[in-house]
């Protein structure tokens, strides 16, 4: 009897362990496989190049290039002890002035004791009183007769307008006031602006027409002044020639300027 009761629990015990057994395997076979999800699709990807980054700000300016404060130093008062005439002070040159040494292989030349000229002036109505003109008397002054050497001089120069260009370039005042220069009185006067003595070129030009006239007319003696006028009317343009006694030759031989 107790044999069979353990034979019974043996059986019993496989029963029950291959009962189980089954439901595990049943357990297995009904449980579901889960499918695995689907890959997602591919993605096309391209390479750009990344903008290029902002320019830097601009640097600041310099400490020295800064501008300049509007408000200015205070100026020094005048010490009171030393009081300066702003009026009559004279403005200082900003060059140095520099002295060179004189070169030892260089001659001093010495100032010429000869003056400067005078300047010839004119003259009036009361001395050219008795000078002899164009026409009046023969020999014009008491020279000898048949040549009047004025009236000669006188249309040979208004032939040639450079002749009263000279003259009113020399002493354009002089005949405006009415009065007459003295060109020569025995040698040739020399005047301001002009470069050798007297006028030079209308000295030319009288020259010239004392040279080419005839010989009674170079050798006629003279005496006083003589008034040549240039054109006609009242404030034309005139000189005066002469002085004492004298030759119209005289004219061509005359060197430098009486003092």
């Amino acid at each position: 009897m107790a044999h069979w009761k353990r034979r019974g629990g043996k059986g019993a015990a496989l029963v029950v362990s291959l009962a189980a057994h089954a439901a595990a395997v049943a357990v297995l076979l009904g449980a579901q496989v889960t499918p695995a999800p689907p890959e997602p699709p591919s993605v096309l990807v391209s390479l750009v190049e990344p903008p290029l980054p902002p320019p830097p700000p601009p640097t600041p300016p310099a400490p020295h290039d800064a501008p300049q404060s509007p408000v200015k130093a205070p100026k020094k008062s005048p010490s009171p002890e030393k009081p300066k005439d702003t009026a009559l002070a004279a403005p200082r040159s900003p060059l140095r002035v520099t002295k060179a040494p004189v070169p030892k292989d260089v001659t001093p030349l010495a100032a010429s004791p000869r003056p400067a000229p005078a300047r010839v002036m004119g003259l009036g109505e009361s001395e050219l009183m008795g000078a002899a003109t164009a026409g009046v008397g023969s020999g014009g002054g008491g020279g000898g007769a048949g040549c009047d050497m004025v009236r000669l001089l006188q249309e040979g120069l208004r032939k040639n307008p450079r002749a009263r260009a000279s003259l009113m370039r020399a002493h354009a005042a002089t005949v405006s006031a009415g009065r007459a220069p003295l060109v020569w009185n025995g040698d040739w006067l020399r005047t301001d602006g002009e470069e050798g003595d007297g006028l030079s070129g209308l000295r030319e030009m009288i020259m010239l027409e004392v040279a080419f006239a005839p010989a009674a007319c170079r050798t006629e003696p003279m005496r006083g002044l003589v008034l040549i006028s240039l054109s006609d009317g009242p404030g034309g343009a005139r000189f005066a020639v002469g002085g004492g006694h004298w030759r119209w030759s005289d004219l061509l031989f005359a060197k430098g300027a009486r003092r």
